[in-house]
């Protein structure tokens, strides 16, 4: 998925060094190329992001369960 944003990317600042203004390159790099790449890269994490939110939780409540066990150790 790198790989085409990569692409994309570079196509559009192609087609942004050949407007006839700065400004009119810098709005088709924005418009046409950063905007909906970042919007790809976005939405094409949303299941990593979830599963690193879901991984997070489940560690927390390992730690939270193991340190739930008082002052059971063997010198009592």
């Amino acid at each position: 998925m790198y790989i085409v944003a990569i692409g994309w990317l570079y196509v559009t600042l192609l087609i942004a060094v050949n407007e006839p203004s700065v400004v009119a390159g810098i709005v088709s790099f924005l418009f046409y190329g950063l905007l909906p790449c970042s919007l790809l890269l976005w939405l094409g994490g949303t299941k990593t992001r979830r599963q690193r939110r879901a991984h997070r939780e489940l560690l927390a409540n390992q730690r939270l369960n193991n340190g739930d066990r008082g002052d059971t150790g063997t010198n009592q």
